[in-house]
């Protein structure tokens, strides 16, 4: 017999009744029925009932175990007796009449417990992850993480995708967010990055001939933690395809992701709210939900209804239009919100947001009621009723001023009306493709245009559209091949159609400020590339903890990453980052520069 087990934990059933047979595993539970000892023997399989009475010659190391001790059994299965079968459990028609126990290893009093769910600081929960996983929630997250993206790989493959590995050591990259670097030791005073993404080198494998790339690819980004965002290191669906157009990759990755959704989704109980995935554009995302990652889950959408304010008797906003041309009044509609109780608490909501408040008029049988309905008249109030299609019992709020200003706050408003009146499906993944992308953006810190999101992505109209503007302001009008999956309220995945063209990449980069020398300098791999016959090419990648959180029903990404950091970028089991020993320091040919402490 094999020295720790013939059977895992999870596999004994009436069939092996009268075997004698030999587990290992953590002891889950102790139970003294009387002078009886149950135990429950828990590997990464399942879990085995084990009995020992007083005749047994297992009693008297039975009766010395503790939780999370690992031990060996050998036993008799036999038939649980009547009344004690348990339904829930695969093994638990059967239990093992116990001869031998071995103890393997002790284990100290817990700091955390593993059995249930208890509510401990995350900080001790994390420094203890090894004690963690073991519980029986976050162990089934870890292995539906594996089943997720076992499954994406095997979709991938039957799409005609080749998998990839890309290097771990490079250079800087532009993906606006800080490097983590690493010391050379050879090339003194130089630095290699960790790749925030594989971006260039799946640009250079288009460039090399392959077709179809994908990678479940590690990213290292030194950013603020976020709930949906791991600190330092996470991992996402890298894609890139030759010879493709815009539509075509829509085509290709909506069904791969629409089949994972579809079935991790059915197990908790979601389906899709509609297929195929409508396509919005980033303006209208913007105007009509407050935010380009929109909550389509959430029925509200906004609408501007500026001109039944323009010259009206509500002063505070009339005023505000003649004032200034770029100043647009948004309608957030609130079905079932017609009552002043849920108005004023929505006002007092925004007021400790920082805002000075949220207009609003409320419908009731006959009446505009509230203060701007009053000041608006009748007419004008019946309008925006009439262009929302609201009726009696709902209320619309008001934001006014320039959207850019607004507008995030504008979504938040939307966002926090479709969640106090229970108007958002809980029961629905709601996927979205987000189109038309600004290509530039204003930098008001450095007074300049700059890219707003892949400087590798194709601008709309291609060189032609760089060339014919001659402003910042046309540059800024400018659109990209730009595109995001988002899913209720997350930012799936971000990609575009790339710049495959060396004289547009210098030309897009030149509006920004730099000269084709600069981008020869810190694009060079690519920019050479480029100079050899480089195919027209487009990808993507979506982040793998966010498609697993939304498919696990779980609160943040750090419960479904193995051994995350916690939101101080700080990895409490292994106590990382740390000082490095003098020693390693020169031979790196770095010094540590203290910052300098504050007054």
């Amino acid at each position: 017999m094999h020295r720790y087990r013939s059977h895992t934990c999870g596999a004994l059933r009436s069939t092996d009744i009268g075997n004698n047979v030999r587990l290992s595993g953590w002891v889950h539970r102790v139970r003294d029925h009387g002078g009886l000892l149950f135990i429950d023997l828990r590997d990464h399989y399942g879990i085995t009932q084990v009995v020992a009475d007083p005749d047994s010659p297992a009693f008297k190391t039975a009766e010395s175990v503790r939780s999370e001790w690992v031990i060996r059994i050998d036993g008799a299965v036999r038939q649980r007796p009547e009344g004690t079968v348990n339904a829930d459990l695969p093994t638990g028609e059967i239990e093992l009449f116990a001869s031998e126990i071995e103890v393997l290893s002790q284990a100290k009093e817990l700091p955390v417990p593993v059995f249930g769910e208890p509510d401990y600081p995350e900080d001790l929960r994390l420094q203890y992850r090894f004690l963690d996983l073991r519980r029986e929630s976050l162990h089934a997250l870890i292995m539906k993480r594996l089943q997720i993206t076992r499954a994406i790989r095997q979709y991938m493959h039957e799409a005609g995708f080749n998998e990839f590995p890309t290097p771990i050591l490079t250079a800087s990259s532009p993906e606006g967010a800080r490097d983590f670097l690493v010391p050379s030791r050879i090339h003194a005073g130089k630095f290699y990055a960790l790749p925030q993404a594989p971006q260039i080198y799946k640009q250079l494998l288009m460039v090399s001939g392959f077709d179809r790339y994908f990678q479940i690819a590690p990213c290292f980004r030194d950013e603020d933690p976020r709930a949906d965002r791991l600190p330092g290191e996470f991992y996402q669906l890298d894609v890139e395809m030759s010879f493709v157009t815009q539509d075509e990759i829509f085509s290709t990755m909506e069904p791969i992701i629409t089949r994972v959704f579809e079935e991790f989704g059915k197990p908790i109980g979601k389906a899709l709210k509609t297929t195929p995935w409508p396509r919005i554009p980033y303006d209208e995302a913007i105007a009509k939900y407050g935010s380009d990652k929109p909550d389509l889950r959430n029925p509200i959408e906004m609408a501007d209804v500026t001109e039944q304010f323009r010259g009206s008797g509500f002063k505070i906003f009339a005023g505000m239009i003649d004032k200034d041309p770029k100043v647009r009044v948004w309608a957030i509609p609130a079905p079932g919100g017609g009552s002043r109780a849920f108005c004023d608490r929505m006002n007092a909501w925004a007021q400790g947001e920082g805002q000075p408040g949220l207009a609003y008029i409320f419908y009731r049988e006959n009446e505009a009621a509230g203060p701007v309905g009053k000041n608006l008249g009748p007419e004008r109030s019946e309008a925006i009723r009439t262009q929302l299609g609201l009726k009696e019992g709902d209320a619309v709020f008001f934001t006014a001023g320039n959207p850019a200003r607004f507008y995030k706050f504008a979504g938040e408003a939307r966002t926090r009306i479709g969640d106090e009146l229970k108007l958002t499906d809980e029961s629905k993944f709601a996927f979205a493709w987000i189109v038309d992308f600004p290509f530039y953006e204003w930098n008001e810190e450095e007074k300049k245009v700059d890219f707003s999101h892949n400087p590798f992505s194709m601008p709309q109209g291609g060189l032609e559209a760089l060339q014919a503007a001659k402003s910042d302001e046309d540059f800024l009008k400018l659109k990209a091949h730009q595109y995001d999956i988002v899913c209720n309220g997350y930012e799936l995945a971000s990609g575009s159609v790339r710049n495959h063209r060396p004289d547009t990449m210098v030309k897009a980069f030149e509006v920004t400020g730099l000269t084709q020398a600069d981008v020869e300098a810190r694009f060079g791999g690519l920019y050479r590339a480029f100079q050899y016959g480089a195919p027209p090419h487009g990808g993507m990648a979506a982040g793998i903890e966010r498609m697993v959180m939304l498919l696990t029903d779980s609160k943040n990404v750090r419960e479904v990453a193995i051994f995350p950091m916690n939101q101080q970028a700080a990895d409490l089991l292994m106590n990382a980052p740390s000082e490095a020993p003098p020693k390693h320091l020169r031979e790196l040919h770095i010094r540590v520069v203290a910052p300098e402490k504050k007054d």
